[in-house]
């Protein structure tokens, strides 16, 4: 069996990473990707912690939206302006001042929607959360 080309260099969805102002500022570095898959490494940044001394709730989602915003450019390319319609987030455990990583996997390629799940580890393997998203196709 031979391996399909993905539609997005890892090169290309770094340089993504590093050139937007909003995923640049949380430092995501980009992990892994396969076929519909990306996976982001989540530094620890003093500025992520909420009071109580755990990562906020908002860099796990923006994590697993980006990490999905990305996963769908391995099958539409780097070019593709999908925007996210909806997340649903579960928190199931707390990062303290640690880093993470979040894989996000396309469930359902369609034609107006796409559909996905996201979840965060700790290095230690721990579940931290779980997300469903789906993302907007733009007309075409």
């Amino acid at each position: 069996m031979t391996a399909m080309a993905l539609a997005a260099t890892k090169a290309e969805l770094q340089r993504i990473l590093d050139d937007v102002g909003f995923t640049r500022a949380y430092g995501f570095r980009l992990h892994s990707i396969a076929d519909g898959r990306c996976t982001l490494e989540v530094p620890f940044q003093a500025l992520f912690e909420r009071p109580g001394g755990i990562v906020s709730g908002q860099v796990f989602m923006a994590a697993a939206d980006v990490a999905m915003w990305l996963a769908i450019m391995t099958r539409l390319g780097a070019r593709d302006g999908s925007v996210t319609a909806g997340m649903t987030s579960a928190f199931l455990g707390p990062a303290r001042r640690e880093p993470f990583r979040c894989t996000a996997r396309v469930v359902k390629l369609g034609g107006r929607l796409v559909y996905g799940v996201a979840e965060s580890f700790s290095r230690s393997g721990r579940l931290l959360t779980h997300h469903s998203l789906t993302y907007a196709r733009p007309s075409r």
